[in-house]
């Protein structure tokens, strides 16, 4: 009997110091490859994920840019969704790893048809499956919700940057239809950054057929950005009242250009929350929000990946040689 009131001190000490200090703390500063510092762009203050959730768990689009295959994105994104889910559990996933002619093999996944190696192998999923996407795979699976493949096939989007928006003129009918009926429409100063990011100046830097190349590529970029905002409107369609979560590299959505964008010329009334990653110039950095409030509406800062090669003539062959394969795409 005399052990009742010791007992009782026991259960109450955690909710007593719950009361003392939040019990899901702000992280101000990213420590491991794991860690996101996440902040609102408009104040500057970190939040927690509870905070981010609540603070957009009304909205209709929600963007989470990643730098693929860094860890603390993946660790992000599945925080959020969990936490997203648990306000409204009308969710869709929208995922950029998969194109939209492997819709199929996603959904019979989801019902259980497929295991999760012939996932991987059927539809074309990127290497880094296992450990990026599969936390957001499996929690759509297991509360039943609906997974978007949502980029534009791999093969076309690589034609198109080889031959040209011309290319979608030839593909039948089966093929184009799936495609935005306009898959080329671009945000203001997107091509500019484009440029920027591939080293132009897009003003005679280049050769004529230099830079008809890097056209090229652009109209691929935009070819992807048009049919993943296409198949988030459908998404949006075809289950109203559901949140979508789309996941997609950071490119594609930052400063609102890319897939939001686009969105939002198709449907200026969606309210679309953007988060941006800004990877920390070097270990151990502060975070500066200030620095980075035009990338997007909330902003997760992480450490950087360390460096891939160091010979640069081995990257420069380890380029090449992705080259060489995309080279023997048939683009007739």
């Amino acid at each position: 009997m005399a052990m009742k009131p010791i007992a009782s001190l026991l259960v109450a000490l955690p909710l007593l110091l719950g009361c003392a200090t939040p019990q899901q703390p702000r992280q101000e500063i990213p420590v491991t490859l794991y860690d996101a510092a996440v902040f609102s762009a408009d104040s500057g203050k970190g939040v927690t994920i509870s905070q981010l959730a609540h603070q957009l768990s009304e909205m209709d689009v929600i963007v989470v840019g990643e730098h693929h295959g860094h860890q603390a994105s993946h660790l992000l994104q599945a925080r959020l969704q969990a936490a997203l889910y648990s306000r409204n559990p009308e969710q869709a996933l929208a995922l950029e790893p998969f194109d939209l002619d492997h819709q199929r093999e996603v959904d019979q996944y989801l019902e259980g048809r497929l295991g999760e190696e012939e996932l991987i192998e059927d539809a074309g999923a990127w290497r880094n499956y296992r450990a990026s996407y599969r936390p957001l795979m499996e929690f759509a699976r297991w509360h039943q919700l609906p997974v978007v493949a949502a980029n534009a096939p791999d093969e076309v989007v690589r034609c198109v940057g080889r031959k040209g928006p011309g290319y979608l003129d030839g593909l039948p009918s089966s093929v184009r239809n799936r495609l935005p009926a306009q898959p080329f429409r671009e945000a203001p100063g997107y091509r500019q950054k484009f440029l920027e990011v591939m080293g132009s100046n897009g003003h005679g830097s280049h050769t004529q057929a230099n830079r008809q190349r890097l056209e090229n590529s652009y109209q691929a970029q935009l070819l992807r950005d048009n049919t993943m905002a296409d198949r988030v409107l459908v998404t949006l369609a075809q289950d109203p009242g559901h949140q979508v979560l789309v996941i997609t590299g950071t490119f594609h959505s930052e400063e609102r250009m890319g897939l939001v964008g686009v969105l939002e010329q198709r449907r200026p009334d969606l309210t679309i929350a953007v988060i941006s990653p800004v990877i920390l110039e070097q270990p151990g950095a502060t975070p500066l929000p200030a620095e980075h409030a035009e990338k997007g509406d909330y902003l997760y800062f992480v450490q950087p990946l360390p460096e891939e090669y160091r010979d640069e003539q081995r990257g420069k062959a380890a380029l090449m040689e992705q080259f060489s394969q995309a080279r023997k795409l048939d683009c007739q």
